[in-house]
């Protein structure tokens, strides 16, 4: 029974020996100490250290832990090889419209006078000045002066001519009669018709 017992203790003290012997250190292999051959393979990955891994494929761990670089660049995107990018900077101009320079026609003033009429006491003459077509001013020439005749060529005058009488007014030699000088009212206007019709 003492023999048994002796014997069964023997056997555990040696196992536990032979197990801290083995676990402690330098008593086995490292991780990193693995063999590739032994190390879990990587999809797609090659397992000749020789010959590059496809493309798109993860790189396999080299013996230091880094990953393996890969053989082939990368290519540039087709965004990267555009005129842009390599520094063009031509830019479109659009031609300037001409300039027109357009000046307003330059107004002509002239003056014409209407042919003599002769009446009753005497006789005149009607000078029109014009601005392009449109009559400015109006006088009449060589009316009577002094007595009642004078006293009717001022009230002829008065009324038809200057620059804001009735001949500016009506732009026609078709005027009212002036009440007590009808006739020279008459001869004013036939002068001022010829005026007109030579203008």
């Amino acid at each position: 029974m003492r023999r048994a017992l002796f014997a069964i203790t023997g056997l555990a003290a040696s196992t536990t020996a032979l197990v801290v012997l083995k676990g402690g250190p330098g008593a086995g292999p490292s991780a990193q100490e693995v063999p590739a051959a032994l190390a879990p393979a990587t999809p797609g990955a090659s397992t000749d250290p020789d010959k590059p891994a496809p493309t798109g494929a993860v790189p396999a761990a080299t013996p230091s832990g880094t990953p393996r670089a890969s053989a082939k660049p990368t290519p540039k995107p087709a965004a990267d090889r555009s005129p842009a990018s390599r520094g063009s900077t031509r830019t479109r101009t659009t031609p300037a419209a001409p300039r027109t320079t357009s000046t307003a026609p330059k107004v002509t003033t002239r003056t014409v006078t209407g042919s003599a009429v002769k009446f009753e006491f005497g006789s005149l003459q009607v000078r029109i000045t014009l601005s392009g077509n449109r009559i400015v001013d109006a006088t009449a020439l060589g009316m009577p002066l002094g007595g009642q005749s004078g006293q009717r060529s001022d009230d002829v005058q008065a009324r038809y001519s200057g620059t804001s009488g009735e001949v500016v007014d009506r732009q026609s030699a078709n005027l009212s009669t002036v009440s007590g000088a009808t006739e020279t009212s008459i001869a004013y206007k036939q002068s001022l018709q010829a005026a007109l019709d030579k203008a």
